[in-house]
């Protein structure tokens, strides 16, 4: 498989995907047409011409899955834009699109996602940031990687007066229910799959490794995290 999993699409003072545009090049190489899926935003035109206009540049059309019924069955490269997880698996569950982009990507398709189109890369999107402003038939997403991913993550701010819970809190949650590693992917970072090889690229914020029964771990840009494809994932397995 060929992946790149963006943590966010828009970095400060820059446009949107340009502090990636060397990373989409590698992993669009020799692909001249993306089939964007723009389902977890609501104007799925409006996304779709933003995207457009950031790849145009780079000699890669792009095509609105929700133009064209069979578009993502012969799609070159796919895209999954950010937004809200739970609209865009809802969407893509209802549709069957969820196995054909599964399926495509297996078979060597390149895929890139971003923000919820990352999360949508886990086997699950039990740790998505986002509110379910819908229901989905169930939580399990592409599986396209063994581990879960939390992208935008934050790290906790010890001189804040907000008094929820941290990113650091609701993830030590999810792994007192589940036994899956999670990677905590922060702002201008990305992974990248290439094979049975795994790179956490981006900026030198790097990442945070969490695993049950274990400190958080931080994991600096440029590692290989190879091991984590060959885990495997429990769920609801409560000790």
């Amino acid at each position: 498989m060929e992946l790149l999993l963006l943590s966010n699409s828009t970095a400060p003072g820059r446009k949107y995907l340009e502090h990636a545009l060397d990373a989409l090049v590698e992993v669009l190489a020799g692909r001249d047409e993306v089939v964007f899926v723009p389902y977890a935003l609501a104007d799925h035109d409006g996304y779709t011409e933003q995207v457009r206009t950031a790849l145009e540049p780079l000699g890669v059309r792009v095509t609105g899955a929700h133009t064209a019924p069979d578009a993502l069955r012969g799609a070159p490269a796919i895209f999954v834009g950010g937004g809200n997880t739970f609209r865009l698996l809802r969407t893509l569950q209802l549709s069957g699109d969820l196995d054909v982009i599964r399926e495509r990507v297996r078979g060597g398709t390149p895929y890139v996602g971003s923000s919820a189109g990352t999360n949508l890369a886990g086997p699950s999107v039990r740790t998505t940031n986002d509110m379910p402003i819908v229901q989905p038939p169930s939580f399990a997403s592409l599986g396209l990687v063994p581990f879960q991913i939390n992208p935008h993550y934050l790290d906790p701010d010890p001189s804040s007066t907000h008094q929820g819970e941290t990113r650091e809190r609701r993830i030590t949650e999810f792994l007192e229910e589940n036994d899956v590693p999670v990677l905590g992917i922060r702002e201008g970072t990305w992974l990248r799959r290439s094979g049975e090889t795994l790179t956490l690229g981006g900026i030198s914020a790097g990442a945070r490794l969490f695993r049950r029964g274990a400190a958080p771990a931080e994991v600096a840009s440029g590692t290989d995290l190879s091991e984590l494809l060959r885990i495997t994932a429990r769920f609801d397995v409560r000790q």
